[in-house]
């Protein structure tokens, strides 16, 4: 292996405003190694990235590409300097074919058709050498995300990079994807590419990567080699204390049913069947997590229980039946019978950006008494109330005036909890509760579910991460193409079992060629397969 980085950043700063995002990191990444970067939110690590990919221009400190000090005032000049980027939320368009997502913006002339022709040899050729087998006709809105992904991955091979930026990656994948992505990147760094791992899991970092670089407000705190460190040292540089990397909860005692969901279908505008004869209880003390690859009904079932979808079928809340026809199918009719929801997308659903905090602190709730004075609202009480809770849920900044865009993701997500926890609800419906949030923040949310929870209040938990289902469920729902294929207790089941029903493959489905641990699965939960 050569000595020579394949990339070296020197005294690399760069402040927007006030804010000084990086300051003097400097960093060096070896040809042929897979890289970690880990740290909170707000740490400094996509602005790094940012500036290596040419999206931002640094105020200070240099970049060397393999030795030689390169400027990158672009992302063409990065991709030109063999840099390539996957984004998390990839930028592929949607009703074009893989060869034509490919090829795009790379073509050799001014005709597509030309530049598609000799492309399909070039991409076949890849595709076998990385395992990055998919079919170059079909339309990307036709393939899962695994398949997206690897797409993303072809784009940047095809222009030439030998250097990968993989940001959050496996944010959308099942663990069998995961799996096979982290095959793709050994392959990858096998034939001499270099690789630079932007996640917040610390056990994919213990798993994949070589050396891991931890940053922490701004700064580079440490790089160490993968195989000297462990989880727990790394979010102790992460965070600058030592954090908790378990839910600690004491076992359920669930009482009364709070919701009751029967035969619950949805159809979107398009008249595509969303959720699929959807049943189950919620009880009163309990957490029941539904696992799943985003976009395969859980979604939508949030909406309905929330008020702002249409289904039919049959739901009760505490005994009685609740509209879903969208007569009184709304958040505030919800809000009354003691339902509190936590969205999935807090920025496009959770909260106004260019409103203040605290003006975000009353959303849904602006008709409470304790809000008014007289016919206005009482924006002194609400401030006030706004102050209470950013100090209790550690919102930083402390400070009720600033507006939400100001805040970084994780703050943003304190604030919608803060506001939905605090009414005290019998159902609190919680979509995706940490993601994009820092490890200190994930502590700090789960406790306070687990809180409600012991409280005797009803929850109902959908999110992609598996650990944080394992870790904070009491029972486990997975859903594949709206239906719910299974169900388990966290202690009876496994993430390799979880992750074949995310696939839609029930223990009846499995062939006697898989592993032996999938055919032991098989063999305890023979019976499952009636659950698809």
């Amino acid at each position: 292996m050569s000595e020579t980085p394949a990339i070296e950043l020197k005294g690399i700063s760069k402040a927007f405003g006030p804010v000084q995002a990086n300051k003097d990191i400097s960093i060096r990444v070896m040809p042929g190694t897979i890289h970690g970067i880990i740290g909170e939110n707000g740490a400094g690590k996509s602005t790094l990235m940012s500036i290596l990919y040419g999206f931002y221009k640094a105020d200070a400190g240099e970049i060397f590409i393999s030795g030689k000090k390169t400027e990158i005032p672009d992302s063409q000049a990065a991709i030109t300097a063999g840099i390539g980027m996957v984004f998390q939320h990839f930028k592929l368009v949607q009703n074009f074919t893989v060869l034509e997502n490919v090829v795009l913006g790379a073509e050799d002339s001014g005709l597509l058709k030309p530049s598609l022709s000799r492309a399909r040899g070039e991409l076949k050729k890849l595709a076998e050498e990385y395992e990055l087998n998919v079919d170059p006709d079909a339309v990307i809105d036709d393939i899962g995300v695994g398949m997206q992904q690897r797409v993303e991955i072809l784009k940047a091979l095809y222009r030439g990079a030998d250097i990968l930026i993989l940001d959050e990656p496996t944010g959308v994948l099942t663990p069998a994807e995961a799996d096979h992505l982290f095959r793709i990147l050994e392959g990858l760094k096998r034939e001499g590419k270099t690789i630079i791992l932007i996640t917040h899991k610390l056990r994919e970092i213990m798993e994949v990567t070589d050396t891991v670089s931890v940053m922490r407000r701004g700064e580079m705190t440490a790089t160490v080699k993968t195989e000297d460190t462990n989880p727990s040292e790394l979010a102790e540089l992460m965070v600058g204390r030592k954090v908790l990397l378990r839910v600690e909860k004491t076992p359920a005692q669930p009482k009364q049913a709070i919701v009751e969901v029967r035969n619950l279908n949805v159809t979107d505008e398009k008249g595509v069947h969303r959720v699929k004869d959807v049943s189950f209880d919620v009880r009163a003390g309990e957490i029941l997590g539904i696992a799943g690859v985003a976009g395969n009904g859980q979604s939508e079932l949030l909406e309905v229980l929330g008020g702002y979808e249409v289904a039919t079928g049959s739901v009760k809340i505490n005994g009685q039946e609740i509209d879903l026809t969208g007569a009184k199918s709304d958040g505030r009719s919800r809000r009354a019978r003691g339902i509190s929801h936590v969205p999935e997308d807090r920025q496009r659903e959770g909260l106004i950006m260019d409103f203040h905090a605290w003006e975000n602190i009353a959303f849904g709730y602006h008709h409470d008494p304790a809000y008014q004075s007289g016919i206005l609202m009482n924006n002194a009480t609400i401030r006030q109330v706004c102050q209470d809770k950013m100090e209790r849920f550690d919102v930083r900044p402390p400070d009720p005036n600033l507006l939400a865009k100001s805040f970084s993701g994780g703050n943003q997500q304190k604030i919608v909890l803060a506001r939905e926890i605090e009414r005290d609800p019998d159902l609190l419906l919680v979509g995706q509760p940490t993601r994009g949030v820092d490890i200190g923040a994930i502590e700090f949310i789960h406790q306070e579910i687990v809180r409600l929870r012991d409280k005797g209040k009803a929850i109902l938990l959908v999110s992609v991460e598996l650990d944080e289902i394992m870790g904070l469920a009491d029972r486990i729902a997975v859903m594949f193409d709206g239906r719910i294929m299974g169900e388990r207790l966290p202690s009876e089941t496994s993430e390799q079992e979880l992750g074949l029903l995310m696939a839609g493959i029930t223990d009846t489905d499995r062939t006697h060629d898989h592993s032996e641990v999938e055919a032991q699965l098989a063999e305890r939960h023979g019976a499952a397969g009636k659950e698809a």
